[in-house]
């Protein structure tokens, strides 16, 4: 019982670890379509900063991830927004995140 616990409580956490992006990116073969313009519309309530939307790309395709409304994690907390950046002919996405 002890050993099935374990693994289950090993096997989950392996599980979560991918779900973590960390600031990480991902590479895409072909560019990204033109960026959406997004209506925003007000703010939800005092202190709250929009993240813009941007195109995601899993399993071979590109999919628009919509913008939303965050408060920052702190005090003078700024967002860096994410960027497709090309390398060697292929496409890297960095991820936004709070500075």
């Amino acid at each position: 019982m002890k050993r099935t616990l374990g693994l289950v409580a090993i096997l989950g956490g392996l599980s979560l670890a991918g779900c973590a992006t960390g600031g990480y990116g991902y590479y895409a073969s072909t560019p990204p379509p033109p960026v959406r313009y997004e209506v925003r519309g007000l703010a939800p309530g005092a202190g709250f900063v929009w993240i813009d939307g941007y195109w995601g790309y899993r399993g071979g395709n590109y999919a628009w991830v919509p913008g939303y409304w965050s408060r920052p994690p702190r005090a003078r907390a700024v967002w860096v927004p994410g960027r497709w950046e090309s390398r060697r002919g292929r496409y890297y996405y960095r991820d936004g995140r709070w500075r």
